[in-house]
């Protein structure tokens, strides 16, 4: 592998790592805010990227989508997600509606990010390496949005579907918990997620200036 492609991975790696690890952090912390202190009391309330690495999510799934596009040269997006941490609905007045707040808290924070790191492009003008640096922390921050809002359990999205179906839907969305690690990898697989979630590269390459597009 050339050593610019290994310096953009590395690059692009410490953008996920701090996307997720503000991602899942924000839920904690909207959680207890709410009055669930179960995220506190498991030691997940911190920006210690140790506490949210999920042996799944954060390593598997991105090394899997990255082997397949390397040996295919199928664009698959490169996506994952962080050890979910522990909410514990019974301590919300409402407790759909604190799982929705809850849920929509991570997505909103990977776009606020978003927003900050290109403001900071925009901003300071930054050197090559740290301008490749906002660039895919700009791109992993808003693709980690529009990810996780796809109402598929476990992803923020199926949390905030939950809020909005009647019960007897929400049971059938709650049955299919256990299988949503296996039908997110089969949606990225069969491409059904390449037209929601590839354009957004080329569009943040067009804020950059199509400088790293």
């Amino acid at each position: 592998m050339p050593l610019m492609m290994v310096g953009e991975f590395v690059v692009a790696l410490v953008a996920f790592f701090l996307a997720v690890v503000c991602h899942e952090y924000a839920h904690g912390r909207v959680a207890y805010a709410l009055g669930d202190p179960t995220a506190r009391d498991a030691g997940r309330l911190t920006l210690n990227p140790l506490a949210h690495i999920d042996p799944v999510g954060t390593v598997l799934l991105p090394l899997l989508l990255a082997g397949l596009r390397v040996v295919s040269g199928v664009e698959v997006p490169i996506v994952g997600y962080a050890k979910p941490v522990p909410i514990n609905p019974i301590y919300f007045r409402h407790p759909y509606q604190g799982m929705m707040l809850v849920a929509l808290a991570g997505p909103a924070t990977n776009l606020l990010l978003a927003g900050l790191g290109l403001g900071l492009w925009w901003g300071a003008h930054p050197p090559q390496l740290l301008g490749f640096f906002l660039f895919y922390f700009v791109v992993v921050n808003v693709v980690l949005a529009a990810f996780n809002l796809i109402p598929v359990p476990p992803l923020d999205g199926s949390r905030i579907l939950l809020y909005l179906l009647p019960e007897p839907l929400r049971r059938v969305l709650l049955l299919l918990e256990p299988f949503g690690f296996l039908v997110i990898f089969l949606l990225l697989v069969a491409g059904v997620l390449q037209p929601l979630l590839l354009p957004i590269v080329s569009w943040v390459g067009k804020l950059f200036g199509g400088g790293f597009s």
